[in-house]
């Protein structure tokens, strides 16, 4: 996965996406909440009023680097790279471990936007938290295709489990763990040969 850009700012391009690839490294690696508007007009190279006449404030910039988040890390990263080395669906499960343990042991491992973002606003109501558990439902809902795919009974109880593993490994390697990854993977192979699926060697 390619690091968060965080060379100077392209004039060529618009306003809008100055401040959203600014706002997408920024929040990124320390939250939505710890970054202020200041700090993001400048990383963007643009003047305070551009960035609210593209957004109507701070959070509707934090839905928007959410949204851009699951397109590029999500659905352009992990499901990619997943299908891409794993030929079978429980391959394809294994291989996000594969593909974490990579990220875990690099130096600009930022870990999960919606994990940290979610805990940062405590209301239930928040469009932003809301936003996460959406984006987070998403991935529980890749999942869940790959384990459907794969014959497990019940795919949606298969896939909390699965993401419970993927979250934790996060939030570990967080802690300082970089074998994170090795041992939810090991977790998920026991989870695959309970529901009789072949697993690879």
């Amino acid at each position: 996965m390619a690091a968060a850009d965080t060379r100077a700012p392209d004039r060529s391009r618009s306003g809008r996406d100055r401040i959203l690839d600014a706002a997408y490294g920024l929040f990124s690696r320390s939250g939505v909440r710890a970054i202020g508007v200041d700090t993001i007009t400048a990383r963007a190279d643009v003047a305070k009023m551009t960035l609210y006449r593209n957004f109507a404030s701070k959070n509707d910039l934090a839905l928007a680097f959410l949204a851009l988040r699951e397109e590029r890390w999500t659905r352009g990263w992990v499901q990619a790279e997943a299908g891409r080395r794993g030929d079978t669906p429980a391959e394809q499960l294994l291989a996000i471990f594969e593909i974490f343990s990579e990220w875990f042991e690099r130096a600009d491992f930022e870990g999960c936007a919606f994990i940290t973002s979610l805990l940062e606003f405590e209301d239930r109501a928040d469009p932003v938290r809301q936003a996460c558990v959406t984006h987070l439902a998403n991935i529980r809902a890749f999942v869940c295709e790959l384990a459907a795919a794969a014959g497990v009974a019940d795919p949606e109880w298969f896939a909390g489990q699965w993401h419970i593993l993927m979250k934790g490994s996060i939030v570990a390697a967080h802690e300082g763990d970089a074998t994170a990854a090795q041992k939810a993977r090991e977790m998920g192979v026991l989870l695959l040969a309970r529901e009789g699926v072949a697993v690879p060697a």
